[in-house]
């Protein structure tokens, strides 16, 4: 069977509707020229008061539902700023899903086939917009880190997005705009609690930017890099012809990691990121984390975890926690006597070794970005094991030409960018 939407959001009641309306008016008013927003605490409880401002400018934003927290604003506007910029890079519909300051997965709007809709638990009747689309890809990506996410749209939230977001546990979304039957529905999300930002699309931030560390004031240029197609014409490798829809999978790869925590490497494929690894000390661990990303999400195509046998009622949550395990070298965790009961109707066979590796054969075409330099082969020989046949990275190592004959020796096609985006 497949997972229920039902418990993953609880509608309120008529008298928590009254309380939410009333609380929301407040909110609305509060919009009005607003020049700072007062916070609940700041990144953690004892860290109070917090509020932000602009030096006595109006915010470039409203909030038309809920209340924001620290946490929950540093993902709305670096999320923003990843779709708008793909938006604009790609002229395609674009979204992300961010946890803790990164995304969890970013997308340009594709159709998807009907094995893309059932691994990224979409309802059967449920038609999706381009907009919805994006979104869609961008939480199924890596649907376990994106539970609780904070989701960021480059265009219009129409009732399309809502009602697939409304079943999947989020904490918050950004757009420039809203249909009517869109805020109704995401209004009713978290017990009329669900955090509801309009953005400006017309804002420009100041090019001077600052920071605090321990009392003393960092000043800076914007990242403002531009990341366009011209950035792949330097290929150092033997192969150099990347095919367009790699361009775009590069692109994609390159303005996530923009706005990732470093270190931090990415792997896309399709319109889409399918494996983020982000803010490692070491690039190989980031690499290594990505690429393992990826391969979960092919295995979750495998006609063998698609089939798996739910329970009725079971939340869309438990599924993808128990497809995690199911797919992973502790499978055996999962399908213990008094476990798997409560997930599965009948204990499913294992998803062996052998069977993975022959699944994974398939994998191939992918394209992976770099926020700097690969100072070793070894990030090479892990991308390929994830089926990388495409690489956009800086350069500049001392170990650069070994690098690039390992690209060789696998025949892959990496191109030179010489633009680093570190993020932090």
């Amino acid at each position: 069977m497949a997972p229920s939407d039902e418990g993953a959001v609880g509608l309120p009641t008529e008298g928590e509707k009254k309380q939410c309306l009333f609380r929301n008016s407040i909110i609305l008013k509060g919009n009005e020229n607003m020049t700072e927003y007062k916070l609940k605490y700041g990144c953690n409880p004892n860290q109070n008061p917090a509020r932000i401002h602009m030096d006595g400018k109006e915010l470039p934003f409203e909030i038309l539902n809920g209340t924001a927290g620290y946490i929950n604003l540093l993902d709305a506007f670096n999320s923003w700023q990843l779709v708008k910029e793909l938006k604009e890079a790609t002229g395609r519909p674009s979204a992300a899903s961010f946890k803790h300051v990164s995304p969890a997965g970013a997308a340009v709007s594709q159709p998807l086939s009907a094995v893309e809709r059932k691994v990224c638990m979409v309802p059967d009747d449920l038609e999706l917009s381009p907009i919805a689309e994006a979104y869609v890809r961008a939480r199924g990506c890596d649907r376990v880190s994106s539970f609780g996410d904070f989701a960021a749209l480059s265009d219009e939230c129409d009732a399309s997005v809502a009602k697939f977001l409304v079943k999947e546990v989020s904490d918050g979304i950004i757009a420039p705009s809203y249909t009517d039957e869109a805020l109704e529905i995401l209004k009713a999300k978290r017990r009329g609690n669900y955090l509801i930002i309009k953005i400006d699309p017309n804002y420009q931030p100041e090019e001077m930017e600052t920071k605090q560390v321990f009392g003393i004031k960092f000043e800076q240029k914007r990242n403002n890099a531009k990341l366009t197609m011209d950035l792949f014409n330097d290929m150092p490798t033997k192969i150099k012809d990347i095919p367009e829809i790699a361009k775009i999978d590069l692109l994609i790869s390159l303005i996530t990691l923009k706005y990732t925590q470093s270190n931090s490497v990415c792997f896309a494929m399709g319109g889409q990121t399918i494996g983020v690894g982000a803010g490692q000390q070491s690039r190989i661990h980031c690499t290594r984390l990505a690429g393992n990303k990826a391969d979960n999400l092919w295995l979750r195509h495998n006609e063998k975890v698609l089939n798996l046998p739910f329970i009725d009622g079971l939340r869309k949550c438990e599924a993808d926690n128990a497809i995690d395990l199911y797919i992973s070298d502790e499978y055996e965790d999962l399908l213990k006597d008094g476990v798997w009961q409560r997930y599965f109707t009948v204990c499913p066979e294992p998803f062996t070794k052998e069977e993975k590796e022959e699944w994974h054969k398939q994998m191939t075409n992918v394209a992976l970005g770099s926020d700097a330099f690969f100072p070793f082969e070894d990030n090479i020989e892990r991308a390929v094991r994830s089926g990388v046949k495409y690489i956009a990275q800086p350069g500049g190592s001392v170990r650069d030409g070994a690098v690039i004959e390992c690209c060789d020796n696998f025949g892959i096609a990496m191109a030179m960018t010489g633009i680093r985006l570190f993020h932090h």
